[in-house]
């Protein structure tokens, strides 16, 4: 019998995962610099930490979690997004009490949610994320979304876009709510089911709904930005002009909703605009979730974040044809021939190993000459060679294999000798 990975799941070979490795460095290294720190969680987490942090209307909540009893009857849910988990663990490690506010988290986690596969949407999904908790300054806001395209930037990618809106404080969306039901109620009948479902549990939602999103009534949909109170509309007006102080071209769309109960304020997407990336062009988004501490257990705690998916990014640098620079070759191969020159080898390659030098050898049996085959394939810079003279003379052929020079080394000398040849005598 053979077996293939579950529908919605994907190897990640060497030759790919070195990509992701790439991508992971690089953005970690542009959180150092932003002053983020990485954070870990858990796998799953208590079912309720994502029905009362992302939302019981929201699609995740209702269709798309993988949900589970374990053997004392606790319901538990494989993490279908981040912020909830980062949250849940901010609360109960209280970081809250910190002595530097607010703490600015990132993390690299896999998400899974029971969705239909299609190309860079897996069932089992990766994304880079960040966190910012304990401040409201829309400042906050403006570097969280600079940190997000200074990834994609520097990455390599161009054809990006970036759509802002606000969602308002809680009084500005009762007051929006309530204009959305106003309008839809006499369209109820002509929308989806889900749609009809939501105008009694967020009527915002619908606004978001791929199969509505032609349907008449949505063009004339009362628009948040019309109900934003004093308050909202100075935030979102200071979050824009740090967003232009800083170079950032951006967009306001007043029909962006997020596709989670928990935000407010600031909601924004960054899209791919390149040619053949699909239709389903959001590579990141997120926005601002005052009020989600406190629904997991914490204090009032403002908050800022958001998901990106990094299938999606690497589809992307595909699309805009952005090489991802990988060094594929090794610095040293042994070629030993004969039974004892293999098991000096080995000790050899111990020993450049423990000195921070890339070496690998033959485990074959083959003979010398494939064994160069090998080292060629293998893009070594250098081959080290062992016969039955270098073991009688105590010395190792070493052949520069870009100029082809070769030189006799003693093996007692072999590691400070091939650490000055390997990084040219830095």
């Amino acid at each position: 019998m053979s077996f293939k990975a579950p529908r919605g799941t994907v190897d990640i070979l060497p030759e790919e995962a070195a990509k992701w490795d790439y991508i992971e460095k690089q953005i970690k290294d542009i959180c150092r610099r932003y002053h983020f720190e990485e954070i870990r969680t858990p796998l799953f987490e208590h079912t309720e930490v994502f029905q009362r942090g992302v939302g019981d209307s929201t699609d995740i909540v209702q269709k798309e979690m993988y949900t589970f009893e374990d053997r004392g009857g606790r319901s538990l849910t494989l993490r279908p997004e981040g912020t909830a988990s980062v949250v849940r663990a901010f609360a109960q490690n209280k970081l809250f009490g910190n002595p530097i506010q607010p703490v600015k988290l990132f993390y690299f986690a896999q998400m899974f949610r029971y969705e239909r596969p299609q190309k860079g949407r897996m069932r089992q999904l990766n994304q880079f994320g960040v966190e910012v908790l304990g401040s409201a300054n829309p400042a906050v806001d403006a570097e969280v979304i600079d940190l997000a395209m200074t990834c994609y930037k520097e990455l390599g990618l161009r054809s990006l876009k970036l759509v802002i809106n606000s969602l308002g404080d809680q009084e500005s969306r009762s007051s929006h709510r309530q204009a959305l039901i106003d309008h839809f109620t006499p369209h109820k009948d002509e929308l989806c089911s889900d749609c009809q479902n939501r105008l009694t549990q967020n009527p915002m939602r619908i606004l978001d709904c791929k199969t509505d999103r032609d349907h008449p009534a949505m063009k004339t949909a009362p628009s948040i930005l019309d109900y934003l109170n004093d308050e909202s509309r100075t935030y979102f007006e200071q979050v824009q002009e740090y967003l232009t102080s800083m170079g950032i071209e951006y967009e306001v769309d007043q029909n962006l909703v997020r596709g989670l109960d928990y935000y407010n304020h600031t909601a924004f997407e960054i899209m791919s605009e390149a040619d053949g990336f699909g239709a389903i062009a959001t590579l990141a988004g997120g926005g601002r979730y005052n009020g989600l501490v406190e629904e997991l257990g914490g204090p009032a705690t403002p908050g800022i974040g958001f998901g990106m998916g990094l299938e999606r990014l690497l589809m992307a640098l595909e699309v805009e044809n952005q090489a991802i620079p990988i060094d594929k070759s090794l610095d040293c191969f042994l070629v030993a021939a004969g039974d004892e020159a293999d098991k000096q080898a080995m000790t050899l390659l111990h020993r450049l190993r423990k000195n921070g030098i890339q070496a690998d050898k033959d485990y074959q049996g083959r003979k010398m000459k494939t064994q160069f085959k090998t080292a060629d394939r293998l893009k070594a810079k250098f081959v080290l060679v062992i016969g039955d003279d270098e073991l009688k003379k105590q010395i190792v052929t070493v052949k520069d294999m870009t100029s082809g020079d070769q030189k006799e080394i003693p093996m007692e000398k072999l590691d400070e000798t091939m650490q000055q040849l390997v990084t040219g005598g830095k």
